[in-house]
């Protein structure tokens, strides 16, 4: 990881899009700050298809999807995307499994989760889990006591055990049944809606998080950076940001919004999605 001061700010000028994790990443102290959403606001007035890439529920990102100044939002963790067409008032979405499927995966995740909560004393379930679509979301600081890491490790383990994919947030512990992640979903999300190809446009796209979860993304996109916090997790995550911000949570996400918005009005960029 490098200082942000040490980015070129020449190759954020060929910038499309801005994806970004919520939690602790434009959120602080778990408030959304007036200068991270003020940062939101500009970057998508400025052009830039700005997408939140969360791992929180479907009944929040119906709410995101419709109401902030996004392009659309990839939720859960990957298990879908929303986007609202605010021209013709259609919600557009799209999950990685069938309805069949996630009815049978909601069945099974109903048995883990009394597994985790006898198991794993101090585990809460978190509580958005009642507007999840997808997965079991295990809270491990946000409205209980921190866990301790060899619960935390534990409740990872009774995922892996069942066969479920387990992600370790800033937060939560999110586990579901099926091959998917944020980057999969936002491969989708890029070609659906913004008519982008991950592979070719991944120089176009800036990333910016702070949890495990977010590692994939980190690893994918040559412009990724973390917010301060990200250091946390130096020793938990596989894959780390390219770049790191000095403030924490919503402060970080506003000098990476600040470097790119000086890069848009260098160029004097037009609107690139819509």
């Amino acid at each position: 990881m490098r200082p942000l001061s040490t980015l070129d700010t020449s190759a954020l000028s060929g910038i499309a899009a801005v994806f970004t994790d919520i939690d602790d990443t434009l959120t602080s102290d778990g408030r959304l700050p007036a200068a991270a959403y003020e940062a939101l606001e500009r970057l998508d007035a400025a052009g830039l298809a700005v997408v939140p890439i969360t791992g929180r529920p479907a009944g929040w990102c119906d709410m995101i999807a419709r109401f902030w100044p996004v392009a659309g939002v990839v939720g859960e963790n990957g298990a879908f995307y929303f986007s609202y067409r605010r021209e013709e008032k259609r919600m557009i979405q799209r999950f990685f499994a069938t309805d069949e499927e996630r009815r049978h995966n909601r069945a099974r995740l109903t048995q883990l989760r009394e597994v985790i909560l006898r198991e794993v004393p101090g585990a809460g379930i978190a509580s958005d889990q009642l507007y999840r679509e997808a997965d079991l979301a295990i809270d491990v600081c946000e409205d209980v006591p921190p866990l301790p890491k060899e619960a935390v490790d534990r409740v990872l383990d009774l995922f892996a055990s069942a066969g479920a994919v387990a992600k370790l947030s800033s937060i939560h512990v999110n586990g579901w049944f099926g091959d998917y992640d944020k980057l999969a979903m936002s491969r989708i999300f890029a070609r659906d809606i913004l008519g982008l190809d991950l592979d070719d446009d991944r120089g176009r796209i800036v990333f910016v998080g702070d949890s495990p979860n977010d590692g994939p993304m980190f690893d994918f996109f040559p412009l990724s950076f973390g917010v301060a916090n990200v250091l946390d997790f130096r020793d938990a995550v596989a894959q780390l940001p390219t770049f790191v911000a000095k403030g924490r949570g919503g402060e970080g996400f506003v000098e990476v919004a600040e470097l790119v918005l000086a890069a848009r009005a260098g160029k004097g960029g037009v609107r690139g999605h819509g």
